[in-house]
């Protein structure tokens, strides 16, 4: 019986994608072409993963040079400004999912754990008014299978009763890691893993199992 939802953001609650790798391209502009779609490809092939690994994996396996974490906090918080006029934007949310959550929020434990930055995450949840269906919301640059981690351990959840809600690799991955369940959503290629959500209606998806 789930009694537990771990909840990704980017892609599952908000569609924000295509903003952050236009974000990308736009925060490294000055380079070839040819790099600027290496790191698209990466960014889209990897979307649970957080924005400072993403500077990093350009720089280090790119680009082929050494970048300080200074550096990468420095690149992260352009990042950020170049992203924030399209991020607070209410279309961006995706209905089926917000909706499921405002009608479910007290039949279970729901949380958020993102690879997006922890309080721009925050920010747009209290923005947005989701805040108060989450017990908890956390993001990068904690890794995600660290943030399952944490949340199972502070709330002493049982790993049969919770599980993920994620649209990319890096979150079966984290579900792996921590002995849950993993449910696809947003991303066809998550169907080889078995559970995936094509959209949620107003039956409760999760009530029967």
């Amino acid at each position: 019986m789930i009694k537990n939802i771990l909840w990704d953001f980017d892609g599952v609650i908000l569609n924000s994608m295509k903003i952050k790798g236009d974000g990308f391209i736009e925060l490294f502009k000055e380079y070839d072409e040819m790099y600027l779609n290496k790191l698209e490809q990466y960014h889209y092939d990897n979307g649970g993963v957080s924005r400072f690994e993403k500077i990093k994996y350009f720089y280090n396996e790119i680009l082929q040079k050494d970048i300080t974490e200074r550096e990468v906090i420095e690149f992260a918080d352009k990042f950020a400004e170049i992203i924030n006029k399209n991020l607070f934007n209410p279309s961006n949310l995706i209905e089926d999912s917000v909706s499921y959550i405002k009608e479910n929020y007290k039949k279970y434990n729901f949380h958020i754990v993102s690879g997006a930055e922890h309080n721009e995450l925050n920010e747009l949840c209290k923005y947005f008014e989701l805040a108060e269906y989450f017990i908890s919301i956390d993001g990068s640059p904690t890794k995600k299978d660290v943030l399952v981690k944490e949340v199972l351990e502070k709330f002493n959840y049982k790993k049969n009763e919770t599980i993920l809600i994620g649209d990319a690799i890096t979150d079966y991955e984290a579900s792996m890691a921590n002995g849950i369940g993993f449910y696809g959503f947003n991303n066809l290629n998550l169907n080889k893993f078995g559970n995936y959500i094509n959209y949620f209606n107003k039956k409760d998806i999760f009530e029967a199992i």
